[in-house]
């Protein structure tokens, strides 16, 4: 056994390593993402086991065990035991936060004590790792980087699971719900619900403006009279109007030399803005496509994605020439007029700034300076929208190191009778960096703030003709798309009215990671909170009852201000200006407050906005064969048509069923009506969450697994009992005394079970859906064969 071994984050990333550098850091033994989940509140108190609205605060942290899914027990158990002989360890999992959570902790929950190094690679190309590995440093300088992502987690834990339970045992009361809250995931539909709230409010409002022709020496331009007090009567400004025809007077002419540097360098954020409103992607598509273009098999063009800075440290000046030459030996970038030698800036209104980096393990997205030479051979294996996004990174990049764009911008004005009309115009003198975007024309640089105007003189005379009157109207804000979405979340501090408070937020990075946000839009989607609409993106009707509700309760719930500022402290545990408890300590503080706020005003909230609020969705698994069975009985018996998509959408067939099927005779399962808190049964789903979301947030329910899932929480398991069919009896022809039945421990003694009678198939199709259907599951271990032989599973 070798005594030293590597550890990456996941499998693609171990072959890349051993293609780099073979064999002699150890063995290269790859994780898949979290290897480890936390602890559940009952799993740490037995009294957190039942729903009440407290902070489930633990002594000290929660505790790690091991996840489940997927190949990662056997992926664990290879890293355990060579960590039993090892002497040294290499972590090379991702170069951010959350990849340092994910290798650390594997060693922190064995109690490693052998000796760690980290290994920090922003691309992953051979030449970047073996540089990488060189170069590693005791994992001990990383301490802050892992406590930061240490307390996002553990912070995220407390408050969503805590408010989670109390929204739904004070507001919820008895009904079969339950209201999710994530400390991330309910500011952001509040984002977009306020929006849209904002647009069906919205009051369109009738103004004027008067246009009109100037006639100078060297010839004519279009002049506007449209001042900051809008003209709201339509006599005033033709009375301006009339004034105007026919004047004359001096021109106030204003000329300048202007300069304007190239935009800053792309982030994930930026890249999935522009690509939102460019392309109509959404954000998990543009990580998606970045990814491939970060560790592909044969690409590596581009250095590490998941960036949130959009500087680039000064060590890689001396990269520049290499990597422009290899850019411009390609067609597509072979004109842009990079000067030699390139432009370099540096400083915080520059794009090489090493203060810009603090705290930071990554750098800005650029293209990669150890495989761009062999763009020429790459290009051919890229998908048509990989072409597109290397496509932006690489002129970016050129513009980065190209002269400023130059320009003569000129401003006219005319008093008439105290009225003053206006005209600009902007004449190129340089493009410099402009010539990057040959395609691209600035929204300032269309219409009449951009005219071609003639050679004025100041002072020099000329006769407004042709004076109209131009009717306008104001519009409403624009809706969001995936791209505007996570440039608000990262710029919560736009939401926030004290200015003070604005300018230290400006400082955090808003809410969410870059690593998160994606997946926060994408659950919220798939719980039907939210919508595509074409490239926007817009509500449901349930997600505005949730918003509704939450904000009714406590508007702080649906506040990205104040979940900025909790991210900002977190943010700060990363640069050592807030300790890691301290930070955990500033969420719980804010999480009990509103406990005991909602507590306060639990009779506030009206019965009725939980109408939208029904029983929350989980992601959109296939429907099984029982459910649509009964989805065509039903439809056949009542002459309906069944619902679109119905045979490949779970979520379909649950809103027809819903809607259409029995309800009496315990055929559903019931909530504990009039006991203040869900379903056990329920209670189980909202607190399991998929591995891959636990630094993330909660969502507000997750769809049920499938029965016999093994992942089933202590406490909280139904008993299933199975008893045979009378022999001799056949299994449809006549009611059999057989049957299943579920039944929670934590249900009083006296509640009457749910059974599924073997001798009734049409009861026992209708039931087995709405197990499925309404989230009810058997813990592992459990025969089901009777179920399945009968196809009612």
């Amino acid at each position: 056994m070798t005594d030293q071994i590597v550890i990456t984050e996941k499998t693609s990333q171990a072959k890349d390593v051993r293609a780099a550098v073979g064999g002699r850091y150890g063995a290269i033994l790859p994780a898949e993402g979290h290897l480890f989940d936390l602890v559940e509140p009952e799993e740490v108190s037995p009294d957190w086991k039942r729903w009440t609205p407290v902070l489930l605060r633990p002594e000290g942290l929660y505790g790690t065990k091991p996840a489940t899914g997927g190949n990662k027990a056997p992926k664990l158990k290879a890293i355990r035991d060579a960590l039993r002989q090892a002497k040294r360890v290499w972590l090379a999992t991702d170069c951010d936060r959350e990849g340092q959570l994910i290798g650390q902790e594997i060693l922190e929950h064995y109690g490693y004590r052998g000796t760690v190094m980290r290994v920090i690679f922003t691309a992953q190309d051979p030449q970047t790792i073996r540089d990488a590995f060189a170069r590693a440093k005791s994992n001990a300088e990383y301490a802050r980087l892992y406590a930061a992502a240490v307390a996002r987690r553990q912070a995220d834990q407390i408050y969503n699971l805590s408010l989670t339970r109390t929204a739904t045992v004070t507001l919820a009361r008895g009904a079969r719900t339950v209201i999710g809250v994530g400390r991330v995931k309910t500011p952001t539909l509040a984002i977009v619900c306020k929006r849209e709230l904002e647009i069906r409010n919205f009051v369109p409002q009738a103004y004027f403006e008067v246009v009109a022709t100037a006639q100078a020496e060297a010839g004519t331009l279009r002049m506007r009279h449209a001042p900051k007090d809008r003209i709201l009567k339509r006599e005033e400004a033709e009375a301006i109007a009339a004034a105007a025809d026919g004047f004359a007077g001096p021109l106030a002419v204003r000329v300048e030399d202007k300069r304007q540097g190239p935009p800053r360098l792309h982030d994930l954020p930026s890249l999935q803005k522009l690509c939102g409103s460019r392309f109509g992607w959404s954000a998990a598509r543009t990580l998606e496509v970045a990814q491939e273009l970060y560790d592909g098999q044969g690409k590596k063009v581009i250095t590490y994605p998941r960036a949130e800075t959009r500087y680039l440290p000064e060590s890689l000046i001396p990269d520049v020439p290499r990597i422009i030459a290899g850019l411009r030996v390609g067609r597509a970038f072979s004109e842009i007029p990079v000067p030699e030698p390139p432009v370099i800036r540096r400083g915080a209104s520059g794009h090489f700034h090493d203060k810009g980096l603090a705290g930071a393990s990554h750098h800005a997205v650029i293209p990669n300076v150890n495989t761009v030479d062999t763009l020429r051979e790459v290009w051919p294996r890229l998908s048509g929208d990989e072409r597109r996004l290397f496509d932006v990174i690489a002129r970016s990049y050129l513009a980065a190191m190209m002269p400023d764009f130059r320009y003569r911008q000129t401003s006219v004005t005319l008093d008439v009778r105290g009225h003053l009309f206006r005209a600009a115009g902007r004449q190129p003198i340089e493009l410099g960096w402009r010539a990057a975007f040959p395609e691209w024309q600035p929204a300032e640089e269309k219409g009449e703030d951009a005219q071609l105007l003639p050679a004025l003189r100041h002072g020099e005379a000329a006769v407004l003709r042709d004076a109209a009157v131009e009717d306008k109207e104001t519009r409403p804000p624009p809706r969001y798309n995936e791209g505007t979405l996570i440039e608000a979340m990262q710029n919560a501090w736009r939401f926030v009215a004290d200015e003070a408070l604005q300018e230290r937020l400006k400082e955090a990075k808003g809410i969410g990671t870059p690593a998160t946000r994606a997946e926060i839009i994408r659950g919220l989607k798939t719980q039907e909170f939210l919508v595509a609409d074409g490239k926007h993106i817009i509500p449901t009707e349930r997600g505005l009852a949730l918003f509704a509700v939450l904000e009714k309760a406590d508007p702080a719930l649906v506040d990205p201000g104040v979940t900025a500022q909790m991210e900002r402290l977190l943010d700060e545990v990363l640069v050592g200006q807030q300790e890691m408890v301290g930070a955990i300590d500033a969420v719980c503080a804010q999480a009990s407050r509103i406990i005991g706020r909602l507590q306060e005003g639990a009779g506030s909230v009206e019965a009725k906005l939980l109408g939208g609020v029904a029983r929350e969705a989980g992601p959109d698994r296939p429907p099984t064969p029982a459910m649509k069975s009964f989805v065509d009985s039903l439809a056949r018996q009542k002459g309906l048509k069944p619902p679109r998509g119905y045979t490949s959408s779970g979520a379909a067939c649950r809103a027809f069923l819903d809607q259409h099927a029995p309800k009496k005779g315990g055929t559903q399962p019931q909530a504990d009506v009039g006991s203040g808190r869900p379903s056990p049964v329920r209670r189980t789903v909202a607190n399991r969450r998929p591995p891959d979301q636990r630094a993330a947030d909660v969502p507000a329910a997750k769809v049920a697994p499938e029965l016999g899932d093994k992942r089933t929480m202590p406490g909280r398991r139904a008993v299933v009992r199975k008893r045979k069919a009378s022999a001799g009896k056949p299994r449809s022809s006549r009611p059999s005394k057989g049957a299943a039945e579920l039944r929670s421990p934590e249900a009083a003694s006296g509640d009457t079970p749910l059974r599924i009678p073997f001798g009734n198939k049409e009861a026992a199709l209708q039931l087995g859906a709405r197990y499925r259907a309404g989230g009810w599951y058997a813990p592992a271990g459990v025969d089901l064969n009777g179920f399945r032989e009968r196809g009612w599973l």
